[in-house]
Formats: structure tokens, sequence, C-alpha cells
């Protein structure tokens, strides 16, 4: 069992009353009536005992992928497991194990430093390192899937800790076997990374492309500062405007859906897939139908980014939801098109 950990073993899980609205990035006001800190392995057993007596057990890492409900019932924890490390170096890969509580951009950053490079497309994304897996994060022409070696997670239900290969997570656009196990029922541990030898670099995305023009060989930290350029001008940052990044996921469609709606629509934005569907750019989609910058209840849509939603100063779950199914609408009557959103939406279930 890797110890990834900053306390002694064995440190007592007391569960406390606790304001969750700095933390999570859409900055809603919410508050756990339990909530404790995972700071080393040896509590996993503890705490599967200490669910038992709550509704539910959320997992909460940076916050930055929930939209949560203003009073929580179910025991919320907050995984604070730590490190990273050089495990292996093979002929083609570096192996990275990092703790599943470290700060994703911070790890990213440190895998630059080391010279270990691979992951710098993924720079700047909010969240932590065990939350990137739930969702597969993505960005600029790369996937987590692309760089997953393994993980370590404990079964809440089977008290036991699984190692968990890239089929085993059932890794697909936005998705993974997280994204459908029922709520609580996994605590991502660490992660493992193969980051390739040789490197090179991953310039597909359009962004990349524009800012970097004719430069023949950007090394590792030209993407890595490129992408963190690209991502400050485009998107707001949540300490300052509380959002969750990109709140809906591009939709796929078969290649005659998207061939109908380019005769329509000319200006259709999408990106062929290697199973030969289409995936749509879902921003694209919002901002043709006028949702850019404007404002419904307390909640809006990004005046620069059509695909994130922002908290207006005093937006709640409900707030936000009653937002994104007006969209949802909007661009299905238009385009024949459902758009899914990204966010947790946390309900307990006592509640559901």
């Amino acid at each position: 069992m890797t110890d990834f950990s900053q306390s002694p073993p064995h440190a007592p899980l007391t569960p406390s009353d606790r304001d969750l609205t700095t933390l999570n990035t859409l900055g809603l006001s919410a508050r756990a009536q339990a909530c404790v800190t995972l700071s080393h392995v040896d509590q996993l057993p503890t705490l599967t005992d200490l669910a038992l007596q709550y509704p539910g057990l959320l997992v909460l890492g940076g916050g930055s992928n929930m939209v949560l409900p203003a009073w929580i019932q179910s025991l919320v924890v907050r995984v604070a497991l730590t490190g990273v490390r050089l495990i292996e170096e093979r002929s083609d890969a570096w192996i990275i194990e990092a703790g599943a509580g470290e700060n994703w951009h911070d790890f990213v950053t440190t895998c630059v430093d080391r010279g270990w490079s691979g992951l710098e497309n993924l720079a700047l994304i909010p969240g932590t390192v065990g939350a990137a897996p739930v969702q597969n994060i993505g960005a600029y022409g790369v996937e987590l899937a692309d760089r997953f070696s393994g993980l370590s997670a404990w079964h809440v239900g089977q008290r036991r800790l699984v190692q968990m290969t890239s089929a085993e997570c059932r890794f697909a656009y936005r998705d993974s076997v997280f994204k459908h196990a029922a709520p609580g029922e996994w605590i991502i541990v660490s992660v493992r990374f193969a980051l390739p030898k040789p490197w090179r670099p991953v310039l597909d995305y359009p962004d990349l492309r524009r800012y970097f023009g004719d430069l023949a060989a950007p090394t590792a930290r030209d993407i890595y500062q490129a992408v963190c350029e690209i991502r400050r001008a485009k998107l707001p940052d949540p300490a300052v405007v509380g959002n969750a990044g990109s709140f809906f996921k591009n939709p796929i469609v078969s290649a005659s859906v998207r061939d109908t709606l380019l005769q329509q629509y000319p200006g259709l934005v999408s990106y062929p897939q290697p199973d030969g569907r289409y995936k749509l750019a879902a921003g694209w989609l919002i901002d043709q139908c006028g949702w850019k910058g404007k404002q419904l209840g307390a909640a809006g849509v990004h005046d620069r980014q059509a695909l994130v939603l922002v908290n207006k100063g005093a937006a709640t779950a409900d707030d936000i939801m009653t937002l994104a199914a007006a969209i949802q609408r909007d661009v299905a009557a238009r385009y024949q098109v459902h758009l899914e959103p990204e966010p947790v939406v946390w309900r307990d279930h006592s509640a559901a």
C-alpha cells in the first residue's frame, strides 16, 4: 500500500461541521454537517466504518467539478494524500506516481521542472490528481488516458485497496468507470503516469498551432507556458469569478448528423474522431444561441467563453442548473443536439 501521507499513521477521523463555500470553484454557498480529512491510507478502514453512519459519502478534491447544494447530509471526505515520486525509468517512459490529494497544476509543474515531459498540454486545469481520472481530463490535444499507467483506489464497500489498469478504468471522452459507480463507492489514493521517452510535442490543437506559428521544435516548457497563457486569456480565474470550467461536454455525433448540420450552418465547428464520428464545439452552439454574456438570475454565461457558466455572486445550485437547462433546451431546439453537463451535481441519497 503506497503511503502518500503527511500525518502519523492512524490519525483520528473526527467529523465536524464545515463551510464548503471556498472549497468549490463555483463559489456556491454550501455547508456539510460532517466533514473529515483523509491524510493517511491507514485511515481508510475507519473511514468506511464512519461512512455507514451517514446517507452517503462525498469525496471532495479541489471542488472544481462539483455543483454543491446548500446543505449536505452525507459525509464529506477531503482527500489530502500527497507526494510525487519517480517509481521507474524505462527505455520508453518515466513512470511517475502522485498522491490523489496533489494539486493537479502543481503536479504538472513539478513534472515539467524535473524533465518528465508529457503532461504540459494539461497545465492549469483546476482540481486534484485523484479527480483527474474520474473525469478523464483533457485539453489541447491530450487526455489523461493518453498518459495513464495505473491507479490505486479504495473500494469502500469491499474494504480493500484495488490496483486498476487503463482498461479497468474504462476511459472515454470525459468519462470513466468512476462516473458510473455509486457515489462514494471509490476513493482514489494515488495515480501512476507513463510519460513518454522519447518525448514529442503535441501541437494538433488550433490554438497551439497559432501560438507557435513556424516554430519548428517547441520544448515541453514552451508548451506548458503557452497553455497557461492561452487558458488565462480565455477562461476566468475561479478565485475571481466562480466557475467550474467547461460546463458542458462537446457532443459527439454521427457523420451524417454533422453533414446535415453543416449544410444548414456552414460555420459549424466540428472535429473528426478516430471512429468516424464528429465532435461538435459546444461553446459555438451555445454562442450561436445567443447565450454568451447573458445572465439568468444569479447565474450567467461568461462573456468570453460560452462554455463556462459563472456565479454572479450569490448563485445556488438551483440557479446554475436552471441556467444549464435553459441552454440545453435552446441548443436542442435549434440543432437537435443534446448537451451533457460535465460537473457532478451532488444530491444526498436521502434527497434523491
